[in-house]
């Protein structure tokens, strides 16, 4: 017996030998690259010394994660409210203007939060035209004749974070409700329920597990803003790990609080796995979902659902971005200076080169998985790797700090011990360690949209290719890459525009003096200089409409494939 399990032993290892070919190797050396700065921080942030943590607990801590879980709940529970009810409206009611509502209630997603904070801040305060219209109305003179809410509190980041997130779950909550069968709504109804009684009893726990996605996705977001949250004063976890290395240039503490937030992070992950695991319990037919069986609304009850649909569109996208247009035609095109073109120079390049190597990069990835479906030494360093996502900005900046640190103080060291030359900081504090963090943050976008679009590619063309003697990397340049060319454009614009927005690793990283649009926009809103932010804001916004239009075409297109 034990001959036999030595024999199987040996000949699972040469079966694992020969599948570990070239690209299996690529795959696990960008993976354990992507993954080095996530593991400096939890290395950082668990063998420092107990002081630290004793430090923070008695002061920082239970406020950044009291701030932290209000504001989980409150996005939480709007996002739910917001994105289950339109994409319910839209996609099991018939209604005036109901495909084109489907198309705009996307719109949201192509305007971050903190510019939403700076706007509503200048439309709101005590100067603002909503404000002054009203004591020019009622005659108040002062603020002690009247209450007016502030915009620049926890309830005030709660709502904006839940105006432009709630599309994540619309997103895959109207996907989820155009695979069900139509045959179990008509079932409800014969069996005398109502439209509400339909929704709650039979749609909604359909979707259950796309719906807790969703809000995942919504609330690893929640939990990288750092804008919106320090412009209006509200203490979390990505304010006081930049405030703890910054302000007070403690390396320790800011990688204990990122380990903290990592923490939170893992719990979101894995509740998003068990939703994913949980959806094979419920069957999804497409069959019979078409336009007979939606629910036909009318009068009172279609002007409700128009409403409903209308407000996260007008306060999410179409308010901010007239009051931001406005605020350009009245400065004229003085503040479009050399000052802004080169920004704008520098987000393009930036983004540029970020969305050509992690295309590049997930190729490698999702290739070399293809080509080892059954190795675990490559299936699951390359699944981690894909949640980098997940990981906010802050701690992927605390990551890469730390490592490029190590590396840096490494090398000088050597170059002092063996030719007395000092090298200092060669990759810290570069455009190349800039880079880095965003291949980290946002590689998993790319690596996801390459995958699903080489999974479609059936493996008999594989086989073809190699019978008449092409090798691997011949088959994907010639075979595979022309059949998966929309889906590498779409991941190159998805990852150059999520660079354009990308604001906390960006100002951890930067180089001294190089500024990017989101760096720009937040230093003047900063500076209350919200009429010069209004420029690079706009120029953010025009180019997140882009994949905005691209999901939107493709999830019409999927709808009527299917």
């Amino acid at each position: 017996m034990a001959i036999s399990q030595k024999w199987s032993i040996q000949s699972g290892f040469e079966k694992w030998s020969s599948q570990f070919n070239l690209w299996a190797f690529m795959a696990v050396c960008v993976s354990g690259l992507v993954l080095t700065p996530i593991i400096c921080v939890f290395n950082a942030g668990t063998t420092n010394s107990v002081e630290v943590w004793q430090h923070l607990s008695s002061t920082v801590l239970p406020l950044y994660i009291t701030n932290s879980l209000v504001l989980m709940v409150g996005v939480g529970f709007g996002v739910l409210v917001l994105g289950i009810s339109t994409a319910w409206l839209v996609t099991m009611c018939r209604f005036p203007g109901d495909r084109w509502l489907e198309v705009l209630l996307l719109l949201p997603l192509a305007a971050p939060a903190y510019l939403l904070a700076y706007v509503y801040t200048e439309f709101l305060e005590y100067y603002g035209p909503v404000q002054g219209g009203l004591r020019q109305i009622f005659g108040w003179s002062s603020v002690a004749d009247y209450w007016f809410p502030n915009i620049r509190s926890l309830a005030g980041a709660i709502i904006l974070l839940v105006l432009v997130l709630y599309p994540y779950v619309y997103l895959v909550v109207r996907v989820a409700f155009l695979e069900q069968s139509a045959c179990s709504l008509e079932a409800s109804r014969s069996l005398g329920c109502n439209p509400w009684q339909s929704f709650w009893r039979v749609a909604l726990p359909s979707a259950r597990p796309a719906i807790i996605a969703g809000l995942a996705l919504a609330l690893m977001e929640t939990l990288n803003d750092f804008g919106t949250v320090e412009f209006f004063g509200v203490q979390t976890f990505t304010t006081g790990i930049y405030r703890t290395w910054f302000g007070l240039g403690d390396q320790n503490a800011a990688a204990q609080l990122a380990t903290v937030l990592m923490l939170f992070i893992l719990g979101l992950i894995l509740l998003e796995l068990y939703s994913r695991k949980q959806a094979r319990y419920f069957t999804a037919s497409r069959s019979g979902n078409n336009y007979k069986s939606k629910y036909q609304l009318s009068g009172m009850r279609a002007a409700i659902a128009i409403f409903v649909c209308l407000i996260p569109i007008v306060l999410g996208f179409l308010l901010p971005v007239a009051i931001l247009v406005q605020m350009v035609v009245g400065a004229g095109i003085s503040i479009f200076d050399e000052s802004f073109w080169q920004v704008l120079i520098n987000s393009t390049v930036l983004a540029g080169i970020t969305a050509g190597l992690g295309v590049v990069l997930a190729v490698i990835l999702a290739y070399g998985k293809r080509l080892n479906p059954d190795n675990l030494l490559v299936g699951v360093p390359v699944r981690v790797s894909a949640m980098g996502y997940a990981i906010p900005g802050s701690v992927i900046a605390v990551g890469i700090l730390v490592s490029m640190g190590s590396l840096d103080n490494a090398i000088d060291s050597w170059m002092r011990e063996y030719f007395q030359i000092s090298t200092g900081l060669l990759i810290s504090g570069t455009i190349a360690a800039l880079v880095f963090a965003y291949l980290v943050r946002f590689l998993a976008v790319s690596f996801n949209t390459v995958e699903a679009s080489l999974v479609k590619i059936k493996p008999h063309f594989d086989d073809a290719a190699h019978s008449l003697g092409s090798n691997s990397t011949d088959t994907l340049l010639k075979i595979h890459a022309p059949i998966m060319s929309g889906g590498l454009l779409t991941a190159v614009m998805l990852i150059f525009v999520d660079v354009m927005k990308e604001l906390p690793a960006t100002l951890v990283i930067r180089p001294f003096n190089f500024d990017t649009l989101a760096v720009r926009v937040y230093q003047y809103a900063a500076d209350e200089r919200l009429i010069e932010a209004a420029a690079p804001a706009i120029a953010i916004v025009a180019m997140g409409v882009i994949p905005v239009i691209l999901l939107s075409w493709q999830i019409r297109k999927a709808s009527k494939i299917n």
